[in-house]
């Protein structure tokens, strides 16, 4: 699967508009609620920005208990979004796998909550 075809060109300053952040998981519990599977994390991101929570549809790859402590990245400028009866305030990213179930996006080391994407 080699996705969908590229998007149009943007300016730099378009890209410095979008906040990515990395945060660590502190809860992940299950989101039965969610239209399609979904895991609920709350996600902290330091003394700034703060916890934030957010829905994933990453069922297919992760169980909650394995992701609490983990590093993952997220948009954390959008506005809020309802999500059932939670309401998600950061992007949680990821990339399709071959079926196109999402594996989340990770720095490939260990780096302080909060540091923003460049």
């Amino acid at each position: 699967m080699s996705g969908p075809a590229p998007a149009g060109t943007i300016a730099f300053p378009d890209f410095l508009k979008v906040d990515i952040r990395v945060g660590r998981v502190v809860e992940a519990t299950p989101f039965p609620e969610a239209r399609k599977p979904a895991i609920r994390l709350v996600i902290d991101f330091g003394e700034a920005i703060g916890r934030r929570k957010s829905s994933a549809q990453i069922t297919k790859h992760y169980r909650p208990e394995d992701l609490v402590g983990r590093l993952v990245m997220a948009v954390v400028n959008f506005p809020p979004r309802q999500i059932g009866p939670m309401m998600s305030e950061v992007l949680t990213l990821g990339v399709p796998d071959e079926e196109g179930e999402v594996v989340l996006l990770v720095p490939d080391k260990e780096v302080p909550v909060g540091g923003r994407l460049y």
